[in-house]
């Protein structure tokens, strides 16, 4: 994003220059998918990606935010404002519903909110699995903590974000989204322990990159069948006696009989978390060891867990993580956020991503009648600030 374009944006709005910048990323999970919210373990990196806002602090409890890429719901284009008092705040439908959700979720916290003017663009595909409404959360905590002059912690912003999200938005993620967006490191995954939120930055091997494909199919978070897989994962953690699936060892998921009380359905899920977990903790030490053979290996058998056991793929993520695998230079494939849509990521050869480009993208549009995009990323920073005054 060009920080002098956001800031005239800013200026022609409300005819004065922005006090700050911040910036929030999206993020792609490299592995380690719906285990988050079962206390289990997770690997994403944040992405070079991001949602960017432009806000100048007002003295009063009002936020007026224009987006440059999504229309208000009271206006016909993008770049119309939206506003919202931050003391009588009001359940509505759309984009704005995530900053509401943040300021209800700090307020609720103690945090003594001011208002502001801001404008809010990015270029973080929404409905991909690349946490766009994380990228929005943490931008917008980024934007209050200018605004209203707090310290900024990465977790305990992430936690809130969360919060917003699951009682405010309706939607029951886990942590992963927020913490990557918040808490990541240039050049690193994010290693994050999704029970007690520690976490440890590990470098990106050398001579691979990280390709994000996006199937160009989207999913409705809210109304899909991910809380659904979230309510069989907590039934199977009562089955086996256990706060979260995190607790569930792989014997014991080997020693398990069709019979007494769990469903076969339930099993499943609960079969791929714990598998997931322990494919999380060797992609660490592979990564830590620059095996990439041995990573994009686990790629492959997350994904084959997440269509056979989770059942959260569909035609076209199955198409392109398999168009993906057939070509040279690609270490694994898998697909990426919750499922039913969206994107895959692949562990491509550094030196053959041009060619894996459009060879991927050739045969994705000949097998499923669809144009992939396809981004190469680069891990990113958490969220952040420029002063501009």
């Amino acid at each position: 994003m060009d920080v002098a374009t956001l800031a005239a944006q800013f200026q022609t709005h409300f005819n004065a220059k922005p006090g700050f910048i911040v910036r929030a990323p999206g993020r792609v999970n490299l592995i380690g998918e719906h285990t988050d919210y079962n206390d289990g373990f997770v690997l994403p990196m944040a992405i070079d990606r991001a949602v960017w806002i432009a806000l100048r602090p007002r003295t009063d409890s009002t936020a007026r935010i224009v987006s440059l890429d999504i229309p208000s719901r009271l206006e016909p284009g993008p770049g119309s404002e939206s506003s919202f008092e931050l003391h009588s705040l009001i359940r509505d439908k759309g984009w704005l519903e995530y900053p509401k959700g943040i300021a209800d979720a700090l307020m609720k916290a103690g945090y003594d909110l001011k208002g502001f003017d801001a404008v809010m663009t990015g270029d973080v595909p929404r409905g991909a699995g690349l946490s766009s409404s994380a990228a929005v959360e943490l931008a917008v905590a980024r934007a209050f903590a200018c605004s209203s002059n707090f310290e900024w912690d990465a977790a305990t912003m992430a936690k809130l974000a969360q919060q917003a999200e699951n009682e405010w938005v309706g939607v029951k993620s886990g942590i992963m989204d927020q913490m990557a967006s918040a808490a990541s490191r240039e050049g690193h995954a994010l290693f994050l322990d999704c029970r007690s939120l520690e976490f440890q930055h590990v470098p990106l091997p050398d001579g691979v990159s990280v390709v994000v494909l996006d199937t160009s199919t989207r999913r409705g978070l809210v109304d899909s069948a991910y809380n659904e897989r979230r309510s069989q994962c907590e039934e199977a953690a009562r089955w086996f006696g256990v706060k979260a699936l995190r607790d569930v060892g792989i014997k014991e998921i080997r020693d398990w009989r069709l019979g007494g009380g769990l469903s076969e359905v339930a099993f499943k899920r609960a079969r791929h978390v714990v598998t997931e977990n322990a494919r999380v903790l060797e992609a660490v030490e592979a990564m830590k060891a620059g095996n990439i053979k041995r990573l994009g290996e686990l790629f492959d058998a997350g994904h084959d867990s997440l269509r056979d056991d989770f059942e959260v793929t569909n035609d076209a993520l199955n198409i392109i993580v398999s168009r993906a695998r057939d070509q040279e230079g690609c270490y694994g494939a898998r697909m990426t956020g919750a499922g039913f849509g969206g994107c895959a990521v692949a562990l491509v050869e550094e030196e053959k991503v041009t060619a894996f480009t459009k060879a991927l993208s050739a045969a994705y549009r000949q097998r499923s009648g669809f144009e992939a995009g396809v981004y190469v990323c680069k891990a990113g920073a958490g969220a952040g600030v420029i002063p501009m005054d």
